[in-house]
């Protein structure tokens, strides 16, 4: 039997991979973080299956659960939101699980900060101004960042960051990221990505903490900082759609895709 930690999405139930969609459809039991995904994901579950909100369980306590199931012979969707990749807590749960001998594979879903880049209608990678994508967050109580990879440190490479569970701490942000990328830099904060409830806010990094307390975002929030926020159309277009590759193409040349435009 296998356990499949699948990947929500941000929000909207119909933001779910096709995989994971059908994955949950078969599988008998499904574990969830109540408090994150929308209860109308659970609609997609088989008839009689046995749902289990994990939202005030402790791990030991899933753990058990999910070992119960196996040893039924059930298969089991863990159900994550967003992907499973980034801050989910995925993997003390494989961990305790491969301990026990139980099968694991991972469903990847659409991440936060691809569904906020959405929600502003926007590419974060644009050629001339940005061409790198820095995902991070901020250090908390419960979890303090790695050496090398504070917010001061990671704002020396100026690239775009999207910024993770620190809405919170937004006066922390623009103290750490001022001096790299100005107080005049755009920012743009979604929160709730994808939901009825969603918030959008614009603003330079000086205003975000003031804008941020204006509207109530304190969690569940991607922060994105950088200058391509700010990108118009004196934007260097995409060689992609050139018209020297389509000459290249018709000279017949055909190995000039995106990931081989020379």
């Amino acid at each position: 039997m296998t356990v499949y930690f699948i990947g929500a999405g941000p929000g909207a139930p119909d933001l779910i991979t096709v995989r994971g969609a059908e994955l949950l459809g078969r599988c008998p039991v499904c574990l969830y973080a109540g408090s994150l995904v929308p209860a109308a994901m659970l609609e997609r579950c088989p008839p009689g299956a046995e749902l289990i909100n994990t939202a005030r369980m402790p791990l030991d306590e899933i753990i058990d659960r999910i070992a119960a199931a196996d040893t039924a012979g059930h298969d089991v969707a863990r159900l994550h939101s967003g992907d499973p990749s980034l801050y989910s807590a995925v993997a003390e749960q494989q961990r305790l699980l491969h301990e026990r001998g139980i099968d694991t594979r991972i469903v990847p879903g659409v991440p936060a900060f691809a569904a906020a880049a959405a929600a502003l209608d926007t590419e974060l990678t644009v050629p001339g101004v940005a061409q790198s994508l820095l995902i991070t967050r901020v250090s908390t109580l419960s979890t303090d960042m790695p050496d090398g990879e504070t917010l001061t440190e990671l704002a020396t490479t100026g690239v775009t960051l999207a910024i993770h569970l620190a809405a919170h701490r937004a006066e922390a942000v623009v103290e750490a990221l001022t001096p790299h990328y100005g107080s005049d830099c755009p920012t743009a904060t979604v929160a709730f990505a994808s939901r009825d409830d969603e918030q959008i806010v614009r603003c330079s990094l000086r205003e975000l903490p003031e804008r941020l307390t204006e509207m109530g975002i304190v969690r569940t929030a991607v922060i994105f900082v950088g200058r391509v926020l700010g990108t118009d159309s004196a934007a260097t277009d995409s060689y992609l759609y050139s018209h020297a590759r389509v000459r290249k193409l018709r000279r017949g040349d055909t190995h000039l895709g995106p990931d081989n435009p020379s």
